[in-house]
């Protein structure tokens, strides 16, 4: 979404503190080199198909040797320090006391720390928030002044030894007499983060143009009185005024609906912790003799961490000339993108007098410091023909809670209102988003990004019109499915077949819906005090950020030895075991040798000011003229990227080696003897090539080895590995190319660099100039304009759930007997770890639903005492483990393209939870988590 944050504001942040700073500038440039984990995968990685067995990491998991980035100590590192120093951060828990100071008498003089840092420390060295707004105004809270948000740090403490500071952390952990407070004073948190608003007036029918919608016209941007979001003025005249005047209509027309029915609900959806396994954590070492800040952080946006770590430390008194980031396997389901802490780390590291400085989160601090999936209060309007059951028009208002930084709650919030419209189609609809800032912890870019909590709403909302009409849920839900070619609530056509029609049909047939009625008559008369129920949850969430990119290689040796290279590294979403099996997919063989999380591309000399939501056309028209530009270098591991636009990239390169390279060696090897040998008599075209288990065949030629082909390519001085950079703004960019010996292609990449094999001549090593690549300017590129950032998404993927429960009306307490759910990715890459995600997600989706609180404000847990002691989280008990089925269409084609669904899994369930209570009880619920207490309430 165009509300995220550029690199440009990452360059404005510095140049507002009085030093224009480049990450490019620094000597070398900052840097960031990620590591593997071993060890590799055994001989039994693969079936006789070609498929794994098991995942890339699995050994390594199964044998305790797979390491996350907090199991590493300076001792670990090659190259670093043996000796490993320790810190902690000292937090404020009161947002409206003065901080005046701390008080560590109560470690006496053995535990004294080393060092010990306040916000005076840092001012006075020149250390400052890179990026004022998003990470805040202040790292630590000055004194004389109030916390911005409750929970943020007051002070860093630094011990040379771990005896004496787990000794110490114990020790301040709960007493309230470390930290002094003043006078009490207002809240100084920031102003309100944005407003944003979507509105949509349909043609004649849906295939018609748009009377008005964002993708024509404009996004509608706002500003606020208090914390209520103000709007332009109606009118005529710009894009803006014309869409308040469409506002206006639609308002007019829900107010004199006559006897259409009018549904007026209000939802809220709680403050959640992701509660992934590692916490946040980093270790630093800054080396003063050679200037370079050495870092082993846990983060999912690597990029970011080494550019902004630049931007930190050269604004400040310590010399920098390298930075170079370490980033090991981690887990964080958006937590850790663009998260604070990182930054924490680098500024203990500065101060550790020439030893490595760790810290990490323990889970209270994860708690209190960690990013929160947003609250988000939502009134939504539905407007339904009682005739006919069509949804005439919807209207969305939301707020979310982002705590005291800005992080990307604005972003999310405009994500949540684009999504509102679920499966629907809506012929007249108007979504806005308010993001506002309190003391709260903040939130930011944890799974669902805001889609969970507003399609979980529509979802519920759909189920009660269809109880007010008395007509069948699903049936409601069919005569008003958003299909093929409909256009989205931004006015955008999503990509591709939708396919919820046949979801809901096939789950208008499931044996759950059918008998439900029967099932809960008997149930309930033969259990006293216990109500059956059955609900049904169908969504559809954007995968991707509207601004991805990435680079990969796929290269093979005289041998025939396949090597893959790629930004993306390992979150815990398999993305390592996909990547792979993609290559093996086009090539016939997965790669011998992979290389993961690469960030150094010297074959790739790209230049960016990564703004990729901001530039103006006129600007995108001048830059891509320098063949080296790009709108983005890479994308952080999030947003469900890796499997359609990361894999796009190793897609792309793969088949350009199938193009390029295997295909005209293979005719070559074909074609020999007298007459052109045994390819003569045949007419074989390059669509009958097939790759399969390390064979080459194609139209009835004898079958060759892959190392036979690649042998004869390399003979030929053929190209024998190539780089590619992608680029998608909710379309891809094509670019065109003069590639030597091969002539003019178009690909839907924007940069491209080739390797030439063994036997070519030395004309064209010699173009070799770039670490052993060729860097090859495009001829022109095709890059899809920026008013395509107002189509808001235009890749879906489908989830649809159904939750069988029992209610106690005794307890309220709830029990979920079984769940089945029917889902389509495309082409599945690698079907368990898409049952995987579906497992893991649904789990997810169930805290939502049932169990998962935080209070928001002072015995929230910026009180520095929540732990998963307070915090529920579901267990397998909970879950229904083993009563749970899915069912994933198979492809149109054996050519679709993988989706990415690794959010959407987990928001079916929670509405489905819902709406099987309501079945169970005759209740309704409008606010998260429903509660065993909730429960109780509304039964008596």
């Amino acid at each position: 979404m165009n509300a995220r944050f550029s690199r440009r504001d990452f360059l404005k942040a510095s140049i507002a503190a009085g030093v224009a700073i480049k990450v490019s500038f620094l000597l070398p440039s900052a840097r960031a080199q990620l590591i593997e984990t071993p060890p590799l995968p055994g001989p039994d990685w693969l079936n006789a198909d070609g498929k794994p067995r098991y995942r890339l990491d699995a050994i390594a998991k199964v044998t305790g040797q797979k390491t996350f980035s907090r199991d590493y100590r300076a001792s670990d590192l090659p190259g670093w320090p043996k000796e490993q120093s320790h810190a902690f951060l000292i937090h404020a828990t009161k947002a409206d006391q003065v901080f005046e100071g701390i008080d560590l008498s109560i470690l006496g003089d053995d535990l004294k720390p080393d060092r010990v840092l306040l916000h005076e420390d840092l001012v006075a060295d020149g250390i400052v928030i890179p990026v004022l707004g998003f990470y805040g105004d202040v790292f630590l809270v000055p004194k004389g002044q109030t916390a911005r948000l409750l929970g943020q740090p007051v002070a860093l403490l630094i011990y040379r030894d771990f005896a004496r500071f787990d000794a110490a952390k114990r020790l301040v952990r709960f007493n309230d007499s470390v930290v002094r407070y003043g006078e009490k004073a207002p809240y100084s948190h920031p102003a309100n983060y944005g407003a944003a608003r979507y509105v949509r007036i349909g043609g004649s029918d849906p295939s018609a143009e748009d009377l008005y919608s964002p993708l024509k016209d404009a996004v509608i941007y706002g500003g606020f009185s208090g914390n209520e979001p103000t709007w332009p003025a109606a009118g005529e005249g710009d894009p803006v005024a014309r869409g308040m005047a469409a506002a206006d209509e639609i308002k007019k027309e829900i107010d004199g609906a006559g006897d259409a029915l009018v549904l007026r609900r209000s939802y809220f959806s709680q403050s959640v912790d992701a509660s992934a396994m590692e916490a946040d954590n980093g270790n630093v070492w800054y080396d003063p003799s050679s200037g370079t800040l050495h870092a082993m952080i846990a983060t999912q946006s690597p990029y970011e961490v080494a550019e902004v770590t630049a931007i930190l430390v050269s604004k400040s008194k310590f010399p920098l000339k390298n930075v170079d980031l370490k980033v090991g396997y981690t887990v964080g389901y958006g937590t850790k993108d663009h998260a604070i802490l990182p930054f924490y780390c680098v500024v203990a590291g500065l101060y550790g007098d020439g030893r490595p400085v760790r810290l990490a989160n323990d889970r209270y601090e994860q708690f209190q410091l960690g990013l929160k999936r947003h609250a988000f209060w939502m009134d939504n309007t539905l407007v339904i023909d009682r005739a006919t059951g069509q949804f005439r028009a919807m209207t969305g208002h939301f707020k979310n809670d982002g705590g005291g930084r800005a992080n990307y709650s604005f972003s999310v919030a405009m994500v949540g209102a684009t999504a509102a419209q679920s499966i629907y189609y809506l012929p007249k609809s108007d979504f806005s988003a308010a993001a506002l800032a309190s003391r709260a912890v903040d939130a930011g870019s944890t799974r669902g990004y805001g889609t969970l909590q507003s399609m979980s709403a529509t979802e519920m909302m759909v189920d009660e019109a269809a109880e007010l009409l008395g007509v069948d849920a699903i049936d409601l839900r069919l005569k008003n499915v958003l299909k093929s070619g409909m256009k989205n609530s931004q006015g955008a056509i999503p990509a591709g077949a939708l396919r919820n029609e046949e979801i809901l049909r096939k789950a208008s047939q499931h044996p759950l819906w059918v008998q439900r009625t029967e099932k809960k008559a008997s149930f309930d008369a033969a259990n006293p005090g216990k109500k059956y129920g059955v609900g049904f949850g169908h969504v559809h969430k954007d995968y991707g950020t509207g601004a991805e990119a990435a680079l990969a290689t796929v290269e093979f040796d005289a041998k025939g030895r396949i090597r893959l290279a790629h930004v993306a590294h390992e979150i815990g979403t398999g993305t390592t075991t996909s990547q792979a099996i993609m290559v093996g997919d086009i090539l016939g063989r997965v790669p011998d040798e992979t290389e993961y999380g690469k960030v150094l591309w010297p074959q790739m000399p790209l230049e960016s000011t990564d703004e990729p939501y901001t530039l103006s056309q006129a600007d995108e028209d001048q830059r891509k003229q320098n063949p080296r530009w790009t709108p983005r270098i890479t994308s952080p591991m999030s947003a469900t990227n890796s499997v359609y636009y990361l894999g796009h990239a190793t897609r792309e390169a793969a088949r350009a080696l199938v193009e390029l390279s295997i295909w005209p060696a293979a005719q070559s090897v074909w074609s020999r003897g007298i007459g052109g040998g045994a390819l003569a008599p045949y007419s074989v075209r390059p669509d009958e090539l097939s790759l399969a288990n390390g064979i080459v065949n194609a139209g009835g030629m004898p079958s060759l080895s892959l190392a036979d082909v690649a042998a004869e390519a390399h003979r030929l001085g053929l190209i024998t590995g190539v780089t590619v950079h992608t680029f998608n703004r909710w379309q891809w960019t094509e670019a065109e190319f003069d590639i030597p010996g091969v002539g003019h292609r178009k690909m839907a990449i924007d940069a491209l660099a080739l390797k030439y094999g063994d036997g070519a001549p030395a004309d064209k090593k010699a173009l070799m100039t770039l670490d052993g690549w060729q860097f090859l300017n495009r001829a022109a590129v095709t890059y899809p304009p920026v008013q395509r950032n107002n189509a808001g998404v235009t890749y879906y993927a489908p989830m649809a759930t159904f939750a069988e429960i029992l209610v106690d009306i005794g307890t309220g307490e709830v029990t979920l007997l079984s769940h089945h759910s029917i889902t389509e990715c495309g082409t599945q890459v690698v079907p368990e770890l898409v049952s995987g995600q579906i497992q893991g997600g649904i789990a997810m989706g169930i805290g939502h639903a049932l169990k998962e609180y935080l209070p928001l404000y002072e015995d929230g847990p910026g009180d520095g005492t929540w732990n998963w002691n307070r915090y529920e989280l579901p267990r397998a008990r909970d879950v229904a483990v083993w009563s749970q089925t899915a069912e994933v269409l198979p492809p149109l084609s054996s050519t679709d393209a993988p989706k990415g669904l690794a959010e959407v899994v987990m928001i079916a369930i929670v509405p489905a939870i819902a709406n099987a209570i309501t079945h169970a009880i005759g209740k309704r619920f409008y606010e998260l988590p429903i509660t065993p207490e909730k429960i109780r309430e509304a039964l008596t």
